[in-house]
């Protein structure tokens, strides 16, 4: 796959989120539990995202993951519990959109660094992977994920 990388100005998005720490071998069933908690949380006060889920990589140590798992919504919320109000930050960042199985996103993160370097661009060391397909009734190959790394 052939990737688009460039540079956008993103507007801050309020989020509410539960951050925690897992090996890549559980990656799934601790991302869609946290999703469970924030969904149900969010819906105890009536209120549904603006946006899509997405996850948030604070290090790539697939042994020991600190991740952040979300929704944004239209404004700033109080968290409660494991539930804690955050923000996917504004400003300038780089962007590419991956299309396939979640497996191969390496690739598009591959192309992203590799794209921000040869244009001198510095990431924060922050990558968000926002998941625009539902993989419940999305075919792998079709699936659509948004990677997104702010910039300093």
């Amino acid at each position: 796959m052939e990737y688009r990388c460039e540079v956008v100005e993103r507007a801050a998005q309020p989020t509410l989120a539960v951050r925690t720490r897992t090996p890549i071998e559980r990656l799934a069933q601790v991302v869609g539990q946290a999703y469970g908690e924030v969904w149900q949380y969010a819906s105890q006060m009536g209120l549904q995202p603006s946006g899509a889920p997405y996850v948030a990589y604070y290090n790539m140590d697939m042994k020991d993951l600190d991740i952040e798992i979300g929704f944004p919504y239209e404004r700033e919320l109080p968290g409660k519990g494991n539930v804690a109000a955050g923000e996917i930050p504004g400003g300038k960042a780089a962007t590419c959109l991956h299309v396939g199985p979640y497996p191969e996103l390496g690739k598009a993160y591959e192309a992203l660094h590799s794209w921000m370097a040869a244009n001198g661009h510095a990431p924060t060391g922050v990558a968000y992977e926002i998941y625009l397909s539902d993989p419940q009734t999305t075919p792998p190959a079709e699936l659509q994920t948004q990677l997104v790394f702010p910039l300093k």
